[in-house]
């Protein structure tokens, strides 16, 4: 099995690294990092982190798993054809595609969610309906073989519940003893629901994603 995680500039880290180290421990699994140009890929913190693509597109053709970190380079890679064009390739053969944050309007400017039910970070959930989704506030939405996270942190939820569907429910509960991951926020503000008003409309004015034709 082949884990393949893209890759491109400005993607933020959590997207991608926490589905690598829950799906990463798949068995027999092997999991790459791919982008357009192989080398290292800076994160969207500035390009304070930088993650090494060790294959380009055009030598992972037939992965297993597809994941699609977001993060504001999501924007510049909605009109490239080479991305674009590489999801539709693989997705021909993938078992699962998936997608974590603003990932998912990358699988939805390929045309592979039309149709379908997803998810997205809160900011830009609405901007699913433009290529033909159904947007759901859930954190982690399965519609067949799609799977798709909210925002940032769902990676991981999203990671344990794809493993319990291809590793079984006990190495899904493994995976989370071991990397403990229980969460206990101090703050209860994880959701436009729950966080204060004010901070809600601060950053919804903020947002690149101020309407729904724009992405």
């Amino acid at each position: 099995m082949q884990i393949a995680i893209l890759l491109y500039d400005r993607f933020t880290a959590l997207d991608a690294v926490g589905p690598y180290e829950i799906l990463g421990r798949t068995p027999g699994a092997e999991t790459v990092f791919v982008a357009e140009r192989a080398g290292l890929v800076r994160n969207d913190n500035q390009g304070s982190l930088g993650l090494a693509a060790d294959r380009t597109l055009g030598e992972v053709t037939r992965p297993d798993i597809v994941v699609v970190p977001g993060g504001p380079g999501q924007t510049e890679q909605m009109d490239n054809p080479a991305v674009l064009d590489w999801l539709r390739a693989v997705d021909a053969t993938t078992t699962w595609t998936t997608s974590v944050c603003t990932g998912s309007l990358l699988l939805g400017a390929a045309g592979l969610l039309d149709g379908r039910r997803a998810t997205s970070h809160w900011l830009a959930l609405d901007h699913l309906a433009t290529f033909g989704a159904r947007p759901t506030g859930e954190r982690v939405v399965f519609d067949g073989k799609y799977v798709t996270a909210a925002g940032v942190s769902s990676g991981i939820d999203m990671g344990l519940a794809l493993l319990g569907r291809i590793a079984g429910d006990e190495r899904a509960q493994a995976v989370q003893l071991l990397t403990e991951y229980d969460p206990q926020p101090p703050y209860d503000a994880g959701s436009p629901d729950k966080a204060p008003a004010h901070l809600v409309e601060q950053f919804r004015a903020a947002s690149r994603f101020g309407s729904a034709d724009r992405t």
